[in-house]
């Protein structure tokens, strides 16, 4: 196995992210309120600040939640007993409240000082139907305004990792910001991170992208699809070819197939792990990543952290909602044991 060489010393904290700021609103609805509302199911739709307050009449919201990939990642991570710090623009009103006093809740660090003008924070309807698939409708408000200039960017010299979420990249203000701290964390010896988040949003941006994972990137984390566009390859298989010349090292989820670890020029197939009937995919990925995380900033070597992030991963589609209900640290202590 390849020795895990994150670095060892008193850092202030094991992993910052940065990423968008969003109040998860999830709803449990039947198929026909999609249709009723032509709403696309499965799909991932980007909507108004005014279609936002006519979906949250209409809905029956059941869980509020700070949300967001990143965030999500970073609860899980706090959950585990890691030392985290989020970043991510919220605004002075009852829906940033919600988000902070949540984030917190959960054990991370959340000092982004929210803005007192400009539009609301950010939303994401979360649909979910009796067959666990999920429906998101998202207003971003403002958590696409992080600029440069809201960060402390003196804290990336005391984290083991940067934890990068790729649906902010979008702004050109948030894309500095990114740049910016993994220039500071990579100077004093932290690792940088980055989840690619949506093909869509690498469709728009994939040399960028590229560039960003050949300049500062150590870790990727991307589902099958998201990789495959990101270099444009025929099928999973030519995509890993390309990857692994690309980043030391890229973490590939594929649903019930598992998920794929490179590093160098060795691949580690991780099986996928049922924990129940699958009730809500929400968060299986950003969860998988913390597992992983976790894994790797103690030490362990890369096929331990890709089953940690795989246990995390089949735990939280078993439940409502992105926050584990059970001991994550003891979830995963029952199942590595044969590891």
């Amino acid at each position: 196995m390849p020795k895990n060489d994150v670095k060892k010393n008193s850092n202030n904290f094991d992993v910052i992210g940065i990423g968008n700021a969003i109040v998860d609103v999830l709803i449990n609805t039947e198929d026909s309120f999609l249709s009723n509302n032509h709403l696309k199911k499965g799909s991932m739709t980007l909507i108004t600040q005014e279609k936002a307050e006519e979906l949250y009449l209409r809905s029956k919201p059941c869980v509020h939640s700070s949300g967001g990939s990143a965030a999500n990642t970073i609860a899980g991570l706090s959950a585990l007993g890691s030392s985290v710090s989020f970043i991510g623009r919220t605004k002075e009103d009852p829906l940033g409240h919600i988000f902070m006093t949540d984030i917190c809740s959960t054990g991370a660090i959340f000092n982004t000082v929210p803005i007192k003008e400009g539009p609301s924070t950010a939303r994401c309807f979360i649909y979910v139907t009796p067959d666990a698939e999920r429906t998101m409708c998202t207003y971003l408000g403002c958590s696409i305004l992080l600029e440069p200039k809201d960060i402390n960017f003196s804290i990336f010299h005391k984290t083991k990792i940067l934890y990068l979420e790729g649906y902010l990249w979008d702004m050109n203000s948030a894309k500095d910001s990114f740049r910016t701290a993994a220039k500071e964390c990579k100077k004093y010896g932290g690792k940088i991170a980055l989840s690619l988040s949506d093909s869509f949003c690498i469709k728009r941006h994939r040399e960028s992208f590229q560039n960003l994972i050949q300049d500062y990137v150590d870790i990727v984390f991307a589902n099958e699809e998201e990789i495959i566009e990101l270099y444009e390859s025929k099928d999973f298989r030519s995509a890993i070819n390309t990857m692994k010349k690309k980043c030391n090292i890229a973490v590939l989820t594929r649903g019930k197939k598992g998920s794929t670890i490179l590093f160098e020029s060795k691949i580690y197939n991780i099986k996928s792990y049922n924990f129940g009937k699958t009730i809500d995919t929400t968060g299986a990925g950003d969860l998988y990543a913390s597992g992983f995380l976790y894994g790797y900033i103690n030490g362990e070597n890369l096929y331990r952290c890709g089953h940690m992030g795989s246990i995390c991963a089949g735990h939280i589609v078993t439940q409502f909602g992105s926050r584990s209900k059970i001991d994550l640290k003891k979830l995963l202590k029952d199942n590595l044991h044969q590891i």
